[in-house]
């Protein structure tokens, strides 16, 4: 599947500028046109990579940056600052925030895309690749996609990671915390009771009609991915 581009922009002309020589290129792209927007989009989203302007209505693209930093720790998602602050102070604020890369309107057009190009291929080794199985379920990681018994499943980002890493550790118990750490991360402050929602989502997601509910629930310690004991 080709990368998704995210550009957050709030003229109109250059998101549409933007959205043809991506597309061109052979990109998948979402857009935002403020900072609330954007974080909405990227959370639902899950780009690969995201071309952000700094002067955005209702937050600002440092703030975006500084959000999206916070709430994804699991995996370091590009972020290309776009901006006509181009002041060596400015730069450094951006980078400081978070950002992988400035650049300064205007722009090369070809400049930028050369520079979207080295940003994917920069973290494209860190992308997980493979399948993993446990009873019906399959789970392409490289095409980030799932299916049960053939059915495809459609997972948000935050399920997803949720049954990687219970698939990835098949029949073990985690309580609360241990998958807030290593889903969520440990620099992010989530309650743990947020935990239960996702497990419910991924739950009414994973199980059709008539199939065996595959995520156990441990009274008192958590949940489990284990297909050979009744859910509790």
């Amino acid at each position: 599947m080709k990368p998704l581009v995210m550009v957050v922009e709030d003229e109109a002309a250059l998101v549409t500028m933007l959205r043809y020589n991506l597309e061109k290129e052979g990109y998948r792209v979402c857009e935002a046109m403020d900072g609330e927007e954007a974080l909405t989009v990227f959370a639902e989203s899950d780009p690969d990579l995201v071309l952000l302007d700094w002067m955005l209505p209702a937050l600002s693209g440092i703030e975006v940056c500084r959000q999206i930093r916070r709430k994804s720790s699991d995996r370091a998602v590009p972020i290309v600052m776009l901006t006509a602050r181009g002041e060596e102070a400015d730069k450094v604020r951006g980078l400081n925030t978070g950002a992988d890369d400035y650049i300064t309107k205007p722009f090369s057009v070809p400049e930028l895309l050369a520079r979207v190009k080295a940003q994917l291929r920069r973290v494209q080794p860190a992308q997980p690749k493979g399948v993993l199985e446990y009873d019906t379920v399959a789970m392409d990681l490289g095409a980030h996609r799932v299916t049960r018994s053939g059915r495809h499943v459609h997972l948000g980002p935050t399920e997803f990671r949720l049954l990687r890493f219970l698939m990835q550790n098949p029949g073990s118990v985690f309580s609360r915390e241990a998958l807030l750490n290593a889903v969520w991360g440990p620099d992010i402050y989530v309650e743990p009771r947020t935990v239960d929602v996702h497990i419910r989502r991924l739950r009414k997601a994973l199980n059709g009609p008539g199939e065996t509910d595959l995520i156990r629930t441990v009274r008192a310690a958590g949940y489990a991915l284990d297909a050979t004991v009744p859910v509790a």
